[in-house]
């Protein structure tokens, strides 16, 4: 059963959208702060955390941002009250992976947390088998079926987000991908990433694992098809 994990300080909206989402066949936790999020994910396992903006406290920015800083993989579905742009970039820029902006129907809510679990799903499907070898690459290691980045042996931070993209640059490499297959492969078939966020992800991603973001030598771009991932670049 499909496990969600709750998180918002209206207790009106915590009890309607726990009794609609597990009349739908769902498992449903809610709390009403950060505080209480972070201990339950600390104990238990949860396919989706449904993460309000602003709380009382420690923020859902804040959390969302330490989740992720902690090598927390769930995804992250944001809600935020006054539905600004700044909000919602912030909001992916922090590790969320679909925000959704208040009011909003329930049968919205249960068809975005749907379609994050397949995305999960055919990740799988899109990427190869749990046993997916591991791949090196100037001074990192990723290892996909671990969801782990390592630079010297060390383990780096990254995002959900900048994750899946990796593994999927990666998994294909040599290889150049169109934008369009590329985020299918990092986002799954019913993914409603645009052009420009891709290439934000890309951008963010290149901070991580290039030694010079603006020449980079393993995330290198395709004019007018997407990005090539490059292990060993030819050293002339």
């Amino acid at each position: 059963m499909t496990r969600i994990l709750i998180a918002d300080d209206e207790a009106e909206l915590r009890g309607l959208l726990q009794r609609y989402l597990t009349e739908q066949g769902l498992s449903v936790r809610a709390v009403p702060d950060a505080a209480a999020a972070a201990q339950l994910l600390a104990r238990e396992r949860f396919d989706v955390l449904v993460l309000d903006l602003m709380m009382p406290g420690e923020d859902g920015l804040s959390l969302c941002r330490r989740l992720r800083g902690q090598g927390e993989t769930i995804p992250i579905l944001m809600l935020t009250a006054r539905g600004e742009l700044v909000d919602r970039v912030l909001g992916l820029e922090m590790g969320a992976d679909d925000y959704l902006a208040k009011p909003f129907a329930p049968r919205e809510l249960l068809a975005r947390i749907q379609a994050m679990v397949r995305r999960q799903q055919q990740l799988g499907a899109h990427l190869g088998p749990a046993g997916e070898a591991a791949v090196s690459f100037g001074p990192f290691t990723l290892y996909p079926s671990q969801r782990r980045l390592e630079r010297h042996g060390v383990e780096v931070e990254i995002s959900t987000v900048e994750f899946q993209l990796l593994r999927a640059l990666a998994s294909q490499p040599n290889r150049p991908l169109g934008r369009e297959k590329l985020l299918t492969m990092a986002h799954g078939d019913d993914h409603n990433v645009s052009d420009r966020s891709l290439d934000v992800q890309i951008m963010r991603l290149r901070r991580i694992v290039e030694a010079d973001p603006g020449v980079p030598r393993h995330i290198q771009t395709v004019w007018g098809l997407g990005y090539v991932f490059i292990p060993e670049p030819d050293a002339r």
